[in-house]
């Protein structure tokens, strides 16, 4: 593992264990049961997760928790496989040349900036066959997807400058910095028309690049850069909203570009065609990343039919049924993810943090009904909702569940049902019988 890692890029992941994308990055296939290895037999990484995206080749192992990259743009050349009657009978392989640098990591830049070069081996000792991973990986390596962030910087440090032979002959041998063509004064672009009519043109670009953009795939990897400058002016503009007030207009435009924001959702989830058989697995982690934030801000405790509806919202066009959903659930009880499933005795099933414990909870509540008003008029799931920070048909189950272990006792009365201090549970029937 130390040698492969002075050769791969080192990934980081998430929380339950999925690989961090970078920007613009898509999984497109995984593969279980891989191994990768140095043609050479310097290195090998065994039985592990390979993902392919559209910017890096993934290897993860799942038991170590640690991840290496093969970037695209290193692969140099792929060797096809010889069919023989040899080959029926061994292990399905794929070998590909990868550049290297001068310390021997691999090149991100390809063979531009390559000092020498390597031969990788990809072993398929999984269900999954090499077929349909070969032809994605044909696919992917043609769209060249990981240059679309790369080309506007390399036309824009071309544009900067021009060689000297085409600045004319005093320019020497130095490059001069290209002059900006002179400024043409359209009559109709002045005014205050003019700058409608700017507006105006630029919606029509931006829906423009919109429909462009999601017509195929290669499409959507063209326009990514467009795509990019739109997210961040949107995030721009909700910040500046949040900060510049709360009149009416300004509250409308918050709650649209948060409508906008939230159709944006996951840039890359998890699916059938591209998990195969690590579906259920990978659908698990990639929700427990997605409700980290949902259930903080729920108090510990998110409802499963509202971690239903975030999730198919954040997905797009990609939605999961609920029993998909609830298979994702169970999952994380036989992983490392710092959620589970839980289901109270009225049938209600939630997902809680597993730092959320029911002691903690069943302590605020008594402190609660114990103090003030409280004490004599008891609490409903209103108060307690309020003092746990969660909706108050979750914080109903917490009453129930406290009630159920003698806590607290109800009052089911013309003012609703209410929850009281259980003070039979602070009798001792030692202290009764020697008083008596």
């Amino acid at each position: 593992m130390e040698a492969c890692a002075r050769v791969l890029q080192l990934v980081q992941l998430t929380a339950s264990g999925r690989p961090r994308l970078e920007s613009g990055e898509v999984e497109c296939q995984l593969l279980d049961g891989i191994d990768l290895e140095e043609d050479s037999g310097k290195w090998a990484l065994k039985s592990g997760i390979l993902s392919l995206t559209t910017h890096r080749l993934l290897w993860l192992d799942e038991r170590l928790m640690k991840a290496s990259a093969v970037p695209l743009g290193s692969i140099g050349q792929v060797y096809a496989s010889k069919k023989s009657l040899k080959s029926m009978f061994s292990t399905p392989r794929l070998k590909f040349q990868v550049w290297t640098q001068k310390d021997g990591r691999v090149s991100s830049q390809g063979q531009d900036g390559a000092a020498g070069s390597i031969v990788l081996s990809i072993l398929f000792k999984g269900r999954t066959g090499p077929d349909s991973f070969v032809q994605r990986f044909g696919e992917v390596v043609k769209a060249q997807a990981w240059k679309v962030n790369m080309a506007p910087q390399i036309r824009s440090s071309l544009d900067e400058s021009v060689p000297a032979g085409e600045a004319g002959p005093s320019s020497g041998t130095a490059n001069i910095p290209r002059r900006p063509p002179p400024t043409k004064i359209n009559p109709a672009m002045a005014g205050v028309s003019g700058i409608l009519r700017k507006e105006q043109e630029q919606q029509e670009e931006v829906d423009k690049n919109m429909k462009e953009a999601f017509q195929d795939l290669n499409g959507l990897m063209s326009k990514a850069k467009e795509m990019v400058q739109l997210a961040e002016k949107m995030r721009a503009r909700l910040l500046q909203g949040q900060s510049a007030g709360t009149d009416e207009e300004g509250m409308g435009t918050k709650q649209e570009m948060q409508d906008w924001m939230l159709s944006v959702g996951i840039a890359s989830p998890v699916t059938k065609e591209s998990a195969g058989a690590l579906y259920h697995q990978q659908l698990s982690r990639q929700l427990a990343d997605f409700v980290k934030d949902p259930v903080q801000r729920a108090g510990g405790m998110l409802a499963l039919i509202d971690a239903y509806c975030l999730f198919n919202r954040a997905r797009g066009t990609e939605l999961i049924s609920p029993e998909d959903l609830l298979t994702a659930c169970t999952v994380w009880a036989t992983i490392d993810v710092p959620f589970r499933l839980r289901k109270f005795d009225s049938g209600v099933m939630v997902i809680q943090s597993v730092s959320q414990s029911d002691e903690e909870v069943f302590m605020r509540l008594t402190a609660l009904v114990k103090s003030g008003e409280a004490a004599k008029m008891g609490i409903g799931a209103t108060e307690a909702a309020r003092a746990l920070g969660m909706a108050p048909a979750l914080a109903k189950e917490q009453l129930l569940a406290a009630e159920s272990r003698g806590i607290l006792c109800r009052d089911d009365g013309a003012d609703g049902l209410r929850f009281f201090h259980n003070f039979f549970m602070d009798i001792s029937i030692t202290t009764l019988q020697e008083g008596s």
